[in-house]
């Protein structure tokens, strides 16, 4: 009898590969300035073996682009929604003007894999002897990079050279799956990826970047930073992401509704995949207002009803 991811991930370890997610990769002296005054987080801390998650913004302050970050040798990678590579990898390279900073496509030059469930941990070791004893942080071994993710996850970036010696490596310790199932766990860890039918609807904190240590408020400057800091520090936050779940298929970008609101939209799914269990879940940014009071529906206020489930960190 076939057993759902669940049920696996309670007895063995996972692995997805990745590497079809958009990869831009920065070089150069300036790389770490540069990074820091377009982005949400503090570049600097990725030298101090530190991965990071971050987002790119509007002068507006709404997000267009979300990214895994961290560094590898001489180059800073950043993770992305492949749809948005192209169109944010030259918005990006209009600013660098006279700074010592490349930034090329990455997406060729790696393998990259994710690796969840029990003995994840493990089977990282068993494939590059590295231990890594806290979330967020990076290991190097030769080659290969590797990251420790939140919720029990981690991601290794291995040269596509070697690609399918190690994929033959990780067969025999852990079970594929695919890239679908492996958001459903990004999704579940309560990490949103911006794609393009989400670009410039939300500012950082609504997809709870300050919840995950994702927005850094003392860094100084960046594109979109006075809007950003004026909502953490002057306004009242109307809308924060939840996990929810519905018996029927979402998508990103589809509406949330409830009674309260006289038939206007108070939410919007942020992403969305097949649960292993039957139904789908979701990240949905909401109206906090309107959460307290429920019924939710998806895509209508006759529509399916949401249920809301529990992320890993608190709502402030």
């Amino acid at each position: 009898m076939a057993h759902s991811l669940t049920e696996i991930l309670a007895t063995q370890a996972v692995y997805a590969d990745l590497s079809q997610s958009g990869l831009i990769a920065f070089e150069g002296d300036d790389t770490t300035t540069f990074l820091q005054g377009q982005l949400t987080n503090d570049a600097r801390q990725l030298a101090q073996h530190q991965a990071q998650y971050s987002g790119f913004c509007s002068p507006k302050g709404r997000l267009l682009g979300s990214f895994l970050l961290w560094q590898q040798g001489e180059s800073t990678y950043l993770q992305l929604a492949a749809e948005l590579q192209p169109a944010l990898q030259k918005r990006l390279s209009m600013y660098i003007l006279r700074s010592k900073v490349k930034a090329r496509d990455a997406r060729e030059e790696w393998l990259r894999l994710g690796i969840a469930g029990h003995g994840a941990a493990a089977v990282v070791k068993a494939l590059t002897g590295c231990e890594i004893d806290a979330d967020m942080k990076t290991a190097e071994a030769g080659a290969v990079s590797v990251i420790r993710l939140a919720s029990e996850r981690y991601q290794l970036t291995v040269p596509a050279a070697d690609r399918d010696g190690v994929l033959a490596q990780i067969a025999q310790q852990a079970t594929a799956i695919d890239m679908d199932q492996w958001q459903w766990l990004e999704i579940r860890a309560g990490v949103p990826t911006i794609v393009a039918a989400t670009q410039e609807q939300f500012v950082p904190q609504m997809v709870n970047f300050d919840l995950t240590n994702s927005v850094n408020f003392q860094k100084g400057c960046y594109t979109g930073q006075e809007i950003v800091a004026r909502t953490q520090y002057l306004g009242k936050l109307k809308r924060r992401m939840y996990l929810v779940h519905a018996e029927v298929a979402m998508a990103a970008g589809d509406e949330i509704y409830s009674p309260d609101m006289e038939g206007q939209a108070m939410g919007m799914v942020v992403n969305a995949q097949p649960a292993p269990d039957g139904g789908w879940d979701a990240l949905a940014v909401m109206q906090i207002s309107s959460v307290a009071t429920q019924p939710l529906h998806v895509k209508s206020l006759d529509g399916a009803l949401l249920t809301l489930q529990d992320l890993p960190y608190a709502l402030a």
